[in-house]
């Protein structure tokens, strides 16, 4: 079989092409869409799915010439409002909207320099350490886990034996097994970590290391490709996971994501249970076995 989803496209110095990106986007939000979803006629059969550009073009009120340019990468002199607009005829999310903004950059969103590493404050991994019956971790850009406490190696494996450059979600959701036997809905798991790579590369298309992590999964995993192709974008601060662990079994946990004010690009996430619930008394004896809940983790992952 052929796969024929496309390879993500890239410019010269190894980032994510941004008119590719801007005109694959526009094009899947465009093509979800049916014309009886914006109130408007449908006459029958349709070349292509979702409505065409002339009827996005009417809905935002802008001109088909104005409206193709702009699907076609050529995003630079565009102006908030008409990306407002075009928002809303695509009845975009906040997440989608904000996406959208930063792919085609109007002239008062500023480009922001990409960090070429991101340090945990110590004060930080103080209070990491300090929590002793929540896991809780920072992740970073490009969902690169930077710091943790022992109940999240605990629940989700030592990180500490993983190489540096592994300590990835993305990585550790589509390249290790024991991460499909840990999430009981995989299939969402991977799809919030695509959705936020996708944010994140909508904010920094030139950065190489997430142009080469998107490159390897999409190389190493075909259901990565899938997603990716998809262009969904979400930003999820909060929700419930339902997780099967190698020593306690099934356990149903809220998690909560926190970004810090002084860097939006790192969040603190924990993961609690219900009070009184089987999932709280799992957590209890998780945090009493210590460092054997610590070697089993996610199915010890190998390094």
């Amino acid at each position: 079989m052929v796969d024929e989803q496309p390879e993500p496209a890239q410019t010269a110095r190894g980032g994510l092409d941004p008119r590719a990106e801007l005109s694959e986007f526009l094009r899947t939000r465009r093509a979800r869409l049916k014309p009886q979803d914006v109130g408007l006629p449908d006459f029958g059969r349709r070349r292509v799915p979702g409505l065409r550009r002339e009827e996005l073009a009417q809905l935002a009120g802008v001109s088909v010439a104005y409206y193709t340019r702009l699907e076609q990468g050529n995003g630079h002199n565009v102006s908030a409002e008409v990306l407002d607009a075009i928002a809303r005829a695509l009845r975009l999310t906040d997440a989608e909207h904000a996406h959208l903004t930063h792919l085609a950059k109007p002239k008062q969103h500023k480009k922001r320099p990409v960090a070429r590493s991101q340090q945990v404050r110590p004060a930080l991994r103080h209070l990491l350490d300090s929590i002793d019956s929540v896991p809780a971790y920072v992740v970073g850009r490009r969902s690169h886990v930077l710091a943790w406490n022992r109940m999240a190696a605990a629940l989700f494996g030592d990180w500490a034996e993983l190489p540096a450059q592994e300590r990835n979600w993305a990585r550790m959701v589509f390249l290790r097994p024991e991460y499909r036997e840990l999430f009981v809905e995989w299939d969402q798991k991977a799809a919030d970590i695509v959705g936020y790579l996708r944010m994140d590369a909508g904010c920094h298309p030139d950065d190489p290391q997430l142009s080469a992590l998107v490159g390897e999964l999409s190389v190493k995993s075909e259901e990565f490709r899938r997603l990716w192709a998809a262009h969904d974008v979400k930003e999820k601060s909060f929700g419930v996971k339902r997780m099967r662990h190698p020593l306690v079994g099934d356990l149903t946990l809220s998690f909560e994501t926190f970004r810090l004010v002084d860097d939006a690009e790192q969040s603190l996430v924990t993961y609690h249970a219900e009070p009184g619930t089987p999932s709280a008394e799992a957590l209890r004896l998780l945090a009493s076995w210590g460092a054997d809940a610590t070697r089993a983790g996610a199915g010890s992952p190998a390094p």
